[in-house]
């Protein structure tokens, strides 16, 4: 058969089974739709509204017992709680809107595309009647649990951290004068950046809707970026149709930034003492916003608008980065403002093939690796006696996660340790998952969660690789994190740890130790968080009530393409992982 008349068979297939599937996505999007959209707006109105009294009275007692302000800031913000509780309550409600159609209506749709991905050719049918129905009403479920972690168990503990934590015992004052003005500026900073943003997103939607379609279809004819394989043809054109979509949501996307752009102005006039200045950031930003679209959507370099100087001095890299002649506009405007990352227009640049992206670490995988590695460390620790069935029982009864430290810090940040030592003696200069995969700066994913705790691990492991810790030392490290400040517990531990005669070495021990646990501390304030690791720690009694005195064997590789031995010792001071034991047992 001519080779011309096979490719036009087959486009003529491809073609006729995407017309197919987006008719069959549709009717499920119909069907599943409005179950899952409901299940999710409802159950998260049900956490906004039910926890809105209890949000209320937390951040109002919060305010009047913490020790970082003073009387005049306590003030300003108290006169200022009335709109933020109201800014909170319009946005999260038409947030929780909003995603609930999106997930609801489009979540079944792509599904359906999804399956194009499957390589068995007699599973893709299958998949695309089953996928995105039942998956996606528990998917809205998971959703809504998630969203009441976050407002029941993640804003108190930020709350309790801010009244309790020893740096906030730094004070921060501010003087009477200054109430009016940080009111006044966040007041304008509403009334100009919304409709200055919401014109400037209006104003250059076509641009972005036109140059989507120019890059798709380019990509489409010349067969590159998500058009390289024929497989995933299909998922690319429900591309080229949802593109305007896309625009839309960019466009709210300005909007929904633009108050906490605005909002910002009040900080501004606090830090530099001054309502000039706090009037000229919002110039500045409008200005700003302007630059940076013209920059993603290829238009003149630059903007037209003015931007007055908002900073007496220029900030130290301590508190924002600074600002090179040689930074990209996106550099740039997250340095003049790190808080405006959500304000961005989907690049246009020509995008990466399938299996280019393939070969990135999913965030799910790294989820998925950290929650094993503490599941399996834990029960190890659970068989030594290390941890008791009550911590488990008590981390799953408190409110707050140091209600319960040594099951939700400790065993978190020993896995931690661990997972360090292991990127240390295998020479990798990234971080090695339990499960062997090495994620560095090439294969990480671009997750803007991830790059908050990703460089700070790195940084940590470099200060454990220079301090060279001895066995004793790593001994006594451990003991630490589990325990904190529970002597008693770490005394009766005996696993051959030693505390460090030199006095300024048990400091850098124990101020590593306490970076890990802040980083922990963050970490568990994710919603998603919780309800894995809430998984573990019910596995993890599971195994001590049943399995307690029962070993367990687990073998894995040091890396995934076992290119490193597991026996060669890339740093003399950190033994192998087979060299290492946790109360006379192998951790690995």
């Amino acid at each position: 058969m001519p080779t011309g008349f096979k490719d036009w068979l087959q486009t003529l297939y491809v073609l006729l089974t995407f017309s197919a599937v987006l008719c069959f996505g549709a009717l499920k999007s119909v069907l599943v739709g409005p179950i899952a959209g409901l299940i999710l707006i409802l159950g998260n109105l049900g956490v906004i509204l039910g926890l809105f009294p209890a949000h209320v009275a937390w951040t109002v007692y919060t305010l009047l017992k913490t020790h970082k302000f003073d009387v005049p800031l306590k003030v300003a913000i108290l006169l200022g709680l009335p709109a933020l509780f109201g800014l909170w309550l319009g946005l999260s409600i038409a947030g929780s809107c909003l995603v609930g159609v999106g997930y609801g209506f489009f979540t079944p749709w792509v599904s359906s595309f999804e399956a194009f991905r499957l390589e068995d050719e007699s599973k893709k049918f299958y998949h695309c009647l089953v996928d995105g129905t039942w998956g996606v009403i528990k998917g809205s479920c998971t959703v809504v649990r998630d969203f009441a972690d976050l407002c029941y168990y993640s804003y108190p503990n930020y709350l309790k951290e801010l009244r309790e934590n020893p740096v906030s015992n730094e004070l921060q004052p501010l003087r009477f004068i200054h109430v009016p003005a940080c009111i006044i500026v966040g007041l304008m900073g509403l009334i100009v950046e919304i409709p200055l943003y919401t014109a400037i997103a209006i104003v250059k939607s076509p641009y972005m809707l036109f140059k989507g379609w120019h890059r798709l279809l380019h990509d489409l004819i010349s067969r590159e970026g998500p058009f390289l394989e024929t497989a995933c043809i299909p998922i690319a054109g429900l591309a080229i149709i949802m593109w305007p979509l896309v625009v839309v949501g960019s466009i709210l996307l300005a909007i929904f930034t633009s108050f906490f752009v605005g909002l910002y102005g009040s900080v501004v006039v606090y830090q530099e003492r001054s309502f000039r200045r706090g009037v000229a950031y919002l110039i500045a930003m409008v200005a700003e916003f302007d630059e940076y679209t013209n920059d993603w959507l290829y238009l003149r370099e630059g903007s037209i608008l003015p931007k007055p100087r908002y900073r007496k001095r220029k900030p130290s890299s301590a508190s924002e980065p600074s600002v090179g002649r040689n930074q990209s506009i996106h550099e740039r405007f997250r340095s003049i403002f790190p808080e405006a990352h959500g304000v961005h227009v989907p690049t246009l640049t020509a995008s990466r093939s399938v299996r280019e992206t393939i070969k990135e670490v999913k965030m799910v995988q790294i989820w998925g690796s950290i929650m094993k590695a503490c599941e399996v460390r834990g029960m190890k620790l659970v068989e030594a006696g290390v941890i008791t069935q009550s911590d488990l029982s008590d981390w799953l009864k408190a409110k707050h996660s140091n209600d319960g430290p040594v099951v939700g810090t400790g065993l978190p940040c020993f896995s931690l340790l661990h997972s360090l030592l292991d990127s240390i003696q295998s020479g990798s200069n990234g971080l090695i998952l339990f499960d062997g995969t090495e994620v560095n700066h090439l294969n990480r994913p671009q997750d803007r969660l991830l790059d908050w705790f990703f460089q700070p691990v790195l940084v940590l492991k470099e200060q454990i690789r220079a301090l060279q810790l001895e066995e004793g030392e790593i001994r006594y490290l451990e003991k630490v994190l589990l325990f904190g400040d529970k002597m008693g517990r770490a005394k009766s531990w005996e696993n051959g740890s030693f505390v460090p005669h030199d006095a300024l070495r048990a400091a850098q021990i124990e101020g590593i130790s306490r970076r890990m646990m802040g980083m922990n501390r963050s970490v568990a304030k994710f919603p998603t968080y919780r309800r894995r690791y809430r998984h573990v720690v019910k596995e993890l009694m599971a195994h001590a009530g049943g399995k307690g005195s029962s070993t367990m064997s687990v073998t894995r590789p040091l890396v995934k393409d076992g290119s490193m031995n597991s026996s060669t010792e890339k740093d003399g001071s950190v033994r192998s992982m087979s060299s290492r034991s946790v109360a006379s047992i192998d951790i690995v």
